[in-house]
């Protein structure tokens, strides 16, 4: 069920996120509602606690101290992407 929702926002800032949302094919209420969705879902991913048997998994694995985890997941993405 959609809500009709009324906000005070700078008209300049009104202006540039309509262009924004019209190049990209989208509309200003569109955009709110995914900017709100995320920021609820963070709100709520920050307070709830990690369950019981993902904190088990923490040290089962030693990885070795030189490893650059941020490599090794561009490697991953440039194979999967870029054939």
């Amino acid at each position: 069920m959609t809500t009709k929702l009324t906000l005070t926002v700078e008209q300049s800032t009104i202006n540039r996120a309509k262009r924004y949302a019209k190049n990209n094919g989208r509309s200003l209420s569109d955009m709110v509602e995914c900017y709100l969705e995320q920021v609820a879902k963070k709100e709520i991913s920050s307070e709830s606690e990690m369950p019981a048997d993902l904190k088990k998994l923490f040290g089962a694995v030693r990885m070795p101290v030189s490893l650059n985890h941020k490599k090794e997941i561009r490697k991953i993405l440039i194979s999967k992407y870029m054939k």
